[in-house]
């Protein structure tokens, strides 16, 4: 048994099967290139974290799903049926929730560089509770407010606990600077939230929350810092209670994803869960919910991107499966993350005895564009299907139409 499969992913006979249905006759009726995504892996995904998060707390809990990671309105409905919360980054993401049934009081609004158009477009919903991710946005804030004199705006505070983790310098959402030396441009510096709080609370907003995410795709060696960065959150919280803010909620983000490499180790999530929940416990804060915002680990290994080989190319001795979609079209993370990798197996032939070392080409004009180097694989040939795991989570959501190339279909199953 291969290391990636699950209920999701099985091999049969030496052939891919997607939730139960053969990858290759999936690719024969759709075409290619083809998302598939597994309403089973994700809900599977999703009962994990509700069972974790209620034999671990009493309090009640929020699974904000991060929108950004796939907004395929089938997934969102499927989300939102489950009682799932939605974190949105942008009003189009806020639109595109409404529209999916999400009740706007189940939507938090995270935004950064925020425009007044932006303000103008969320301070409209009512019901909805907005991030505050700058001191200096309260300026912003309060101009927009004095166009909806008669609502009371929910908001919270996106604090900056100085503690970022993540796979790459690209996903470091917290701290100073990133691993590269990139200044970060999220969230609250934590000697400015309680003034901020007592602030949002003159101009008239309704402090109820306190937030923060430290960056993406964390793995087990983070747990130690990321278990820090929990204290802080704590610290900071019973500092806003002690100063009269009465918080229903604190936001622990989200960062945790599914296994992308054999060798990479996985994040204890539920570890995680118990350590933030006996963390807000044993400080005696007064809070309602505990929130999480996971993207990755409900969708990222519900998705398989499905493509054609064309046909083999050969040049200076490096053999190229040269297939009918581009990573910048379809799967961007490796051409925008140079730590990023995704599985790729031929769909009709896991596995054989002679294998070589393939590069999967796309068709866009950039080096870049290629879905894996050097992989170890059965030689393809052309007409064969193959398929690109891990392709559920920052896959469609990030696609260009860079070239004038199209944007694959999706299905749903």
């Amino acid at each position: 048994m291969n290391w990636w499969e699950t209920d999701f992913l099985a091999v049969r006979e030496n052939r891919l099967f997607i939730a139960g249905r053969d990858a290759v006759g999936l690719a024969e009726r759709h075409g290619t290139p083809l998302y598939v995504y597994g309403k089973g892996r994700i809900l599977e995904r999703y009962g994990r974290l509700e069972d974790a998060m209620a034999r671990h707390s009493p309090l009640e809990a929020r699974i904000c799903y991060a929108m950004k990671a796939n907004p395929h309105r089938g997934i969102l409905r499927l989300l939102r049926r489950r009682g799932a919360w939605i974190d949105a980054v942008s009003p189009g993401e806020v639109e595109t929730a409404l529209q999916a049934g999400f009740p706007a009081e189940r939507i938090l609004f995270t935004g950064t560089s925020v425009s007044r158009a932006d303000l103008r477009s969320v301070f409209a919903v009512a019901g909805l509770t907005v991030n505050i991710d700058a001191a200096e946005q309260l300026d912003l804030m309060s101009e927009v407010k004095r166009e909806f004199p008669a609502r009371t705006v929910r908001v919270s505070v996106r604090w900056n606990p100085g503690i970022g983790r993540g796979i790459n310098a690209r996903v470091i959402t917290a701290g100073k600077r990133s691993s590269d030396g990139t200044p970060i441009k999220f969230g609250v510096e934590g000697k400015k939230v309680l003034g901020v709080f007592a602030r949002a609370r003159k101009l008239g907003f309704r402090p109820v929350g306190l937030h923060q995410h430290l960056g993406s795709g964390w793995v087990r060696e983070d747990a130690p810092m990321v278990r820090a960065a929990v204290d802080r959150m704590v610290r900071k919280a019973r500092e806003l209670e002690r100063a009269g803010f009465r918080l229903e909620f604190l936001d622990f983000g989200g960062g945790f994803g599914p296994r992308y490499l054999r060798t990479r180790s996985v994040f204890p999530v539920e570890d995680h869960i118990a350590y933030l929940s006996r963390a807000v416990a044993g400080a005696g804060l007064g809070v309602k919910a505990l929130a999480l915002e996971p993207g990755k680990y409900l969708v990222g290994d519900a998705g398989v991107l499905l493509l054609g080989v064309e046909y083999i190319k050969e040049s200076y001795g490096n053999i190229f499966a040269c297939v009918d979609g581009g990573t910048f079209n379809t799967v961007p993370r490796p051409a925008i993350y140079p730590s990023a990798h995704h599985v790729i197996v031929n769909a009709g032939r896991v596995d054989a005895a002679a294998k070589a070392r393939v590069t999967v080409a796309g068709n866009i004009c950039e080096t870049g564009d290629v879905f894996g180097r050097e992989r170890l694989m059965p030689l393809p040939a052309s007409g064969d299907v193959l398929a690109v795991l891990g392709a559920g989570a920052y896959c469609r959501s990030m696609a260009s139409r860079f070239n004038l190339r199209g944007i694959p279909r999706e299905v749903l199953i």
